[in-house]
């Protein structure tokens, strides 16, 4: 009786923190919209350019060439093959917002993306260089 009585005491209180990290992911799901912030300028993509489907979960990595279809404010960016006026990925940051790490870890970026996303652990910096 004292040992069911110990796990029901040990059982509530991860029950009870569970319950409310879900409850606080999902409230932050319903009431933010968070875009993208982005100190990339918006480039025009070259003509000669496939652009590859673009996704909201689109993943990017090292040696990855993008273009700037929306705005500095609200970048959209997408997949292209490498050439003039596209940015290549240098280095993806994972689990950060904090853009002044290029500054640092790729100090040959001459921009960088930011994805802030409502779990922190899937936001990440994209240190990106003007080809």
């Amino acid at each position: 009786m004292i040992v069911a009585l110990v796990v029901l005491l040990l059982l509530c209180p991860c029950v009870g923190l569970v319950g409310w990290a879900v409850w606080r992911v999902a409230d932050a799901d319903s009431t933010a919209t968070p875009g993208p912030s982005v100190s990339v300028p918006a480039v025009p993509a070259p003509s000669t350019a496939a652009p590859s489907p673009s996704e909201d979960d689109e993943e990017y990595a090292r040696g990855d060439c993008v273009v700037n279809d929306g705005t500095d404010d609200n970048a959209e960016l997408r997949k292209v093959p490498c050439g003039p006026n596209t940015y290549e990925v240098l280095l993806r940051i994972p689990a950060t917002t904090d853009g002044d790490r290029c500054d640092t870890l790729a100090p040959q970026a001459t921009a960088n993306y930011v994805h802030d996303n409502t779990v922190d652990l899937l936001d990440y910096v994209l240190c990106l260089k003007e080809r």
